[in-house]
């Protein structure tokens, strides 16, 4: 599967949006709350923990975007941007956590369940359309894992009610007691699988896998096909945020290559790369088979190193006789 990034990243839209979904849902929810209890239904009611959930949530995504946008400093020399991708972790917890809670609500009801104001049900379906669908519509086209996070469980919400709202319609005809659990409980399953999907998309991000659509052997492929490219080791490539991509290379040319020569083969081997659709590349040209800095220039017999350890050793000896009286 071919994979294109077009980096044209819309940071502080994507900031904006979260802030806008964020006011829409926590006002909704509270709005929600007190309709759940108007209707004593059970579905309503658990819609609104799990939409409080995701206010919450969506507060810390629009906090952790903000604070994602911040460029590189001292501390974190990448930047800030896998703040994003811990919005994005927490988030899913949040939702893992929230649908047990629904679960070990609903689950009782089946066996003992209370007929709910239908047509309240359906009146606050129609608003929770309205207002999770709108917010999606503001999320939709984010590229950060941590927008498109967020956008699934605002279109979570805004399917649920629509459940909810097909539901209503059925009570307002047949006395149906039992669908308002029943709802509840298929809502909060679905819910829960998405977030464990969710958060093992996250974790292999956080464990530094390769970014899916990437075969590093083919991209190896491409570098060694390079005139003058006799081999391509120590290949790596992981992703920042789900978003911002980042790959590292060795390429090894003959000893005797000019220097000019090295850097235009450096040159075509990062818009080889970049094609791909990575945002940060490195690569290392090695001159002759010793000069891999990940071998010989590494180890402790190094004689380089070797030499300024013992003149670094012989300057402090000297500094040492005369301080002495």
């Amino acid at each position: 599967m071919a994979h294109h990034h077009g980096h044209h990243h819309h940071h502080d839209g994507s900031a904006a949006d979260l802030k806008t979904a964020f006011w829409l849902n926590i006002g909704f929810a509270l709005f929600e709350i007190v309709g759940g209890i108007w209707t004593s239904s059970l579905a309503v009611i658990s819609d609104a923990l799990h939409d409080l959930g995701d206010s919450l949530s969506l507060g810390m995504a629009w906090y952790l975007a903000r604070v994602s946008e911040r460029g590189e400093d001292a501390s974190y020399s990448y930047g800030y941007r896998r703040f994003s991708l811990l919005g994005a972790l927490l988030n899913t917890l949040v939702l893992i956590v929230g649908g047990g809670v629904v679960l070990w609500r609903a689950i009782p009801a089946l066996w003992s369940p209370a007929l709910p104001d239908a047509r309240g049900m359906a009146l606050l379906a129609v608003i929770g359309i309205a207002v999770n669908g709108f917010a999606v519509l503001r999320l939709r086209g984010q590229r950060s894992l941590n927008a498109r996070t967020a956008a699934l469980h605002l279109l979570e919400d805004a399917l649920g009610w629509a459940a909810v709202l097909l539901v209503s319609g059925v009570l307002l005809i047949w006395d149906v007691p039992i669908l308002d659990p029943l709802l509840s409980v298929i809502i909060a399953l679905y819910v829960v699988y998405r977030a464990v999907v969710g958060l093992l998309s996250t974790m292999r991000l956080f464990l530094q896998r390769v970014p899916e659509g990437f075969d590093l052997r083919d991209i190896e492929k491409e570098l060694l096909a390079l005139p003058g490219v006799h081999s391509v080791h120590h290949t790596h490539a992981w992703s920042l945020d789900g978003e911002h991509d980042v790959f590292s290379s060795h390429i090894l040319v003959d000893a005797a290559t000019p220097l000019a020569e090295g850097l235009e083969i450096k040159h075509c081997a990062k818009h080889v790369v970049a094609e791909r659709g990575f945002g940060h590349v490195t690569i290392e040209v090695e001159y002759g088979e010793q000069d891999c800095s990940m071998s010989a220039c590494c180890e402790p017999g190094c004689a380089v190193l070797q030499g300024r350890a013992h003149e670094h050793e012989r300057q402090h000896a000297h500094a040492h006789q005369e301080v002495l009286p």
